[in-house]
């Protein structure tokens, strides 16, 4: 009977010990920023849609204010211009027919 207590007790400790070994290796590490606190974070930099330079906040808003007020649409190549005029005959086409 004694024996028996103390393979039980043996037993329990052993799969206590191992279960809490198995827990905390399942934790993240302690470094490990939460997600919750990254997506409330306020980010200062970006990059250039220009030109992919990294750009600070300041430089970014001006950079998207002299992008707003350019008088001219982007140019576009004529091959260009031509897939895209091609593209929206298509799309028509596809209202009619839609096996296109």
């Amino acid at each position: 009977m004694n024996s028996r207590l103390f393979k039980l007790g043996i037993y329990l400790g052993v799969g206590l010990t191992v279960s809490g070994t198995q827990l905390s290796l399942a934790l993240p590490p302690p470094k490990d920023i939460p997600e919750e606190v990254l997506r409330t974070e306020i980010i200062l930099e970006g990059r250039s849609p220009v030109n992919g330079q990294p750009l600070t906040a300041s430089e970014y808003l001006q950079l998207e204010q002299q992008l707003a007020q350019s008088p001219y649409p982007p140019q576009l190549t004529p091959k260009v211009q031509q897939l895209i005029f091609l593209l929206r005959v298509r799309k028509l086409l596809k209202t009619f027919i839609p096996i296109l």
